[in-house]
């Protein structure tokens, strides 16, 4: 699997957890299952990025890179 196909998972795994995260908050009763639901999808985001930069090959630097590029964008998009 390219690196690309690896973020665009990773990118719709964050994005599933977040939509747990929300509907926990307007569901106070099931709200603890949603948010262990949601853990598991950002595991499972985690676990696919540390597959892809296995620190064994030298390349932990791209994946810091990345994080510091995901975390920006945001900031990018609200200016």
């Amino acid at each position: 699997m390219n690196g690309n196909a690896i973020l665009e998972n990773v990118r719709k795994y964050r994005a599933i957890a977040s939509l747990y995260r929300q509907t926990a908050a307007f569901r106070p009763v099931q709200r603890w299952s949603l948010l262990e639901q949601a853990q598991q999808w950002e595991e499972r985001a985690l676990a696919e990025l540390e597959a892809h930069f296995d620190p064994n090959e030298g390349r932990t630097s791209s994946l810091q890179s990345w994080m510091v590029q995901t975390t920006t964008w945001p900031m990018l998009n609200a200016a």
